[in-house]
């Protein structure tokens, strides 16, 4: 294990204005609200292939097959205010250049929608914006907050009922609905800058730890971090000097982690074998984690846990084989 202090972030807000002048152009946000009025596509209960699999589904023809969007993270509104569906909430990203999108899914209808994530800017007086070009390999939903995996860039945050309604045209890639970024955490650190790759909520803490890891091949740094988040405001709490830095970090992470959820102190991780091979699900803690070998569909991504079902939820990337599906956390054994 190694020193917290040699990863941190720092928050920044430079978009906030360029938010408002958005809402001058586009009128009020709908938030996740207007969203699920408009969910215009159907998700498919189906068999999904790994032992530990409990439930799935897949994405409509158009999304299952897509070689431009990629899905990558997944969270859940377990523990949001104000929310009563059932919803899960997947990040994708666009191999063509055209940034980076959320869809928001509602469990009990498998009724979905995708929404564009954006950058707000002000130019020439004017406001724009453009597609947020990330990987988006985790998300994590917290209170108000979506929080974005950048990798090598650190966090973006966005507040989801800062959602609008706009033209769908080329500035949008066909979108109706975007999310603006309102402010990022930029990653900084000494050594081997942290990559954030996957994105997961504990709240089996006093305080809820937004937890972080890094994919890994060969000799690439695998670690795990851990980032308390201020339970009044959910933000990553920050130290005198503005920096937030992680209460863990831990270099014994597995190669090819593709997600991380931490429950009552028990780590579940997510490993790939790759597009043709089953995938894993490893229990335990950093250095000593039990391989559920062939529990999981190929290509395995972002984890996360609801704790009301106790069912860790993850999701699959390979076109034609892309599956939603949970897990029963119970059945597991470290």
């Amino acid at each position: 294990m190694t020193r917290p202090a040699s990863v941190h972030l720092r928050r920044t807000e430079r978009h906030v204005a360029a938010i408002d002048a958005l809402v001058d152009r586009h009128g009020e946000p709908v938030g996740v609200a207007g969203v699920l009025d408009h969910l215009n596509r159907s998700a498919e209960r189906t068999p999904v292939p790994g032992l530990a699999v409990e439930w799935g589904f897949r994405w409509d023809d158009e999304d299952a097959a897509s070689e431009r969007w990629w899905p990558q993270g997944i969270t859940n509104s377990a523990h949001v205010p104000g929310i009563e569906q059932r919803l899960l909430v997947i990040s994708w990203y666009a191999k063509d250049g055209r940034g980076s999108r959320i869809t928001v899914v509602d469990l009990e209808t498998l009724r979905y929608r995708h929404v564009l994530l954006v950058v707000p800017e002000i130019e020439s007086g004017a406001a724009r914006l453009r597609p947020l070009a990330v990987h988006a390999g985790g998300l994590v939903w917290a209170g108000p907050y979506l929080y974005v995996a950048g990798t090598r860039r650190g966090l973006f945050t966005c507040r989801m009922e800062e959602i609008l309604e706009v033209e769908p045209g080329r500035e949008t890639s066909g979108h109706r609905f975007v999310l603006p970024v309102r402010f990022g955490y930029d990653a900084s650190g000494d050594g081997e800058p942290m990559r954030y790759s996957f994105l997961s909520l504990d709240r089996s803490t006093e305080v809820p730890h937004l937890v972080a890891g890094e994919y890994a091949r060969g000799d690439m740094t695998r670690r795990i971090v851990r980032y308390p988040l201020d339970p009044g405001t959910f933000h990553l709490a920050a130290e005198e000097d503005g920096l937030s830095r992680p209460v863990l970090l831990d270099d014994r992470g597995l190669g090819h982690m593709q997600g991380a959820a931490i429950v009552r102190g028990t780590y579940y991780v997510t490993t790939s074998r790759g597009r043709w091979k089953l995938g894993a699900l490893q229990v335990g803690h950093p250095g000593a984690f039990h391989a559920h070998r062939q529990a999981l569909p190929a290509g395995p991504e972002d984890l996360c846990y609801r704790e009301d079902d106790d069912l860790l939820w993850s999701l699959t990337e390979y076109p034609g084989r892309r599956f939603v599906f949970s897990v029963r956390r119970g059945d597991l054994r470290p």
